[in-house]
């Protein structure tokens, strides 16, 4: 049995592997180039048609749906539903205004729903710096034990933005120097040549896609926020509002890498959390730290393998958690029936929402996806939605797939982390996006 799954799993790789190889060497009828226009809207482009934006590696060719991995097998009735809560957010964009009417009109049939999205549609396979593999990893939605106040049992606090956060938008071509800020809020500032207070953008963790300073005022300066570490220590006391409490300071941990979960009260009320804004440091893997000094073999920092550890080495929890300073603010409200918001600012839906990178893929694109199921070690090939974007997804090939709420779904999401292959579907005429 075991070599049978072995040699099913290597000839589906294979069979992946091949096709991959072919579509990257098929010619390109047309390679566009970043800066041209695409033909005429609502017509769908050739069959290689090539798009090079000249950004970050990234190329999008054109493909016919049959080279999708299991393209005619699909949920399409799901799919469809939800791209439609895609449309709630889409439909104001001219782009999108066609397609989305036409998926209210869509009847709820598979065979309908696949004909919405052949007819409607173009498929952008997906690749950078010349390779056409990425990287597929699962999120989920936790669920903490803990309370709205603090007791014995319920001592971690989960905040709010505190009131000394301070965010200054920053254009893409500040990154050096030092600049002057206006403070124009509570928590907001402009960069202006009057300003009262400095900021040494060489002192903050910058890169291509940051759009804002975030800090704290220090003196007549702005400087960094505090890390992870400062405020495990107690740097945010008294600074910000606590939403609840957690019984668990790793589950915790994983709430901040997930962005968003729920909180569930002794008396069995629940409190969702979803993602506020963040301290902006980047996001430092505590399973290669891990790794690095020998706690634990690289093969077993999944999620559940970090926090099997940790249970067992609790001396070693605050020194294992401040190495990555990259720290979560979120916001409360109740329980509602549907799934947590991403980044798109709807509802996910279990299966069929993915985190990518948005500088790359549209946020609410339809995205198929082919990759391994963590539980059976099969193909997984699957039309989902780009709803939502994590700090851990850098890269035009990266996917995040939500698998849902709870426990069964983290241990799906923890155990993800393999090969895949991407395709972004746009209307018809519509060129991918590059920021």
């Amino acid at each position: 049995m075991k070599f049978s799954l072995i040699c099913r799993w290597v000839l589906w790789f294979s069979v992946l592997f091949l096709a991959a190889c072919t579509l990257s060497h098929k010619p390109a009828d047309r390679i566009l180039s970043g800066g041209e226009s695409a033909l005429t809207p609502d017509k769908p482009l050739p069959l290689s048609y090539v798009y090079t934006p000249g950004k970050a590696g990234v190329s999008y060719r054109v493909v016919s749906y049959q080279e999708l991995p299991q393209w005619s097998n699909q949920s399409f009735i799901d799919s469809l539903e939800a791209f439609k809560t895609s449309c709630s957010k889409l439909q104001i964009q001219p782009a999108w205004q066609t397609v989305c009417q036409q998926a209210a009109r869509t009847p709820r049939h598979n065979h309908q729903a696949k004909a919405f999205f052949e007819t409607y549609f173009t498929p952008w396979q997906v690749s950078q710096n010349g390779q056409l593999a990425g990287t597929v990893t699962g999120y989920y939605e936790p669920m903490l034990l803990g309370d709205t106040r603090q007791t014995a049992q319920a001592r971690f606090p989960i905040y709010g933005i505190p009131s000394d956060f301070v965010v200054v938008p920053l254009s893409s071509g500040q990154r050096q120097g030092i600049v002057r800020i206006r403070l124009t809020g509570a928590n907001s500032g402009v960069i202006t040549p009057s300003g009262n207070y400095t900021a040494n953008l060489a002192s903050f963790h910058l890169n291509e896609k940051t759009r804002a300073l975030k800090g704290r005022i220090s003196g007549n300066q702005l400087v960094p926020y505090y890390t992870r570490a400062q405020i495990n220590a107690g740097a945010l006391n008294g600074k910000a509002p606590i939403l609840g409490y957690a019984n668990d300071a790793v589950e915790l941990f994983f709430l901040h890498v997930q962005g968003s979960g729920q909180l569930k009260a002794p008396d069995g009320r629940m409190l969702r959390l979803s993602f506020a804004d963040k301290n902006d440091y980047p996001y430092v893997s505590i399973g290669k730290y891990m790794a690095n000094r020998g706690y634990l073999p690289l093969a077993q920092t999944s999620m559940q393998g970090i926090k099997a550890w940790l249970q067992q080495h609790p001396q070693q929890l605050a020194e294992v958690l401040g190495q990555n300073p990259s720290y979560v603010f979120f916001r409360a409200s109740a329980e509602p029936a549907s799934g947590p918001t991403g980044a798109l600012g709807v509802p996910l839906t279990k299966g069929y929402s993915a985190a990518v990178d948005s500088h790359f893929i549209n946020l609410g694109a339809p995205l198929f996806v082919a990759t391994t199921h963590p539980a059976s070690g099969y193909g997984l090939n699957r039309l989902l939605m780009a709803q939502d974007t994590g700090s851990a997804i850098n890269g035009a090939t990266r996917v995040d797939y939500f698998w849902g709420y709870g426990d069964d779904a983290g241990i799906l999401a923890g155990k993800m982390k393999y090969p895949g292959y991407i395709w972004q579907l746009l209307p018809n005429g519509m060129l991918p996006q590059v920021k």
